[in-house]
């Protein structure tokens, strides 16, 4: 009886060690529609500088550059023309996994350009593991291209 067991233990824990996950997407924040979805890349393109002075809701499609290293509250992607556009998070309602650098994302919400004040434009860079003084070189605000994500999907591999 204890022979028997051991083996269907060992088959078991054998099965465990051999099997794998097949990748799925990981959701954070609200549900969206993946119907009309544009390449990040094509932003400035499609809706340029004027539009985005006010806001323009969109979903969009890239790879994240960078992700916050403290908790995940914002991240970064390509947005066309050798801009970055910086990515944040509705209300702080949800974060994105620290290790999704390099992987590709849709997220819905709203595109717009902000002039960003000296103190935040600091901590995104503290956030990113930037030195004291890549830090106090930040003595500027700057215009730059934001996103205001009410939800992201995160793509299996």
């Amino acid at each position: 009886m204890r022979l028997v067991l051991l083996l269907g233990l060992s088959l078991a824990l054998n099965h465990c060690a051999t099997e794998t996950e097949a990748p799925t997407e990981a959701f954070y924040g609200a549900e969206f529609s993946t119907t009309d979805v544009r390449p990040a890349e094509s932003l400035l393109a499609t809706y340029g500088q004027e539009a985005l002075r006010d806001s323009v809701r969109t979903t969009l499609r890239g790879t994240v550059n960078e992700v916050c290293q403290a908790k995940g509250c914002w991240m970064t992607l390509t947005a066309g023309n050798g801009q970055e556009m910086t990515v944040t998070f509705r209300d702080y309602g949800f974060f994105v996994p620290k290790d999704i650098g390099g992987k590709e994302v849709l997220m819905h919400g709203m595109a717009y350009t902000q002039l960003t004040p000296v103190e935040e434009l600091r901590h995104f860079a503290a956030d990113a593991g930037q030195s004291e003084t890549e830090i106090a070189a930040i003595t500027e605000p700057r215009s730059e291209l934001r996103f205001l994500a009410e939800g992201v999907r995160v793509l299996p591999e």
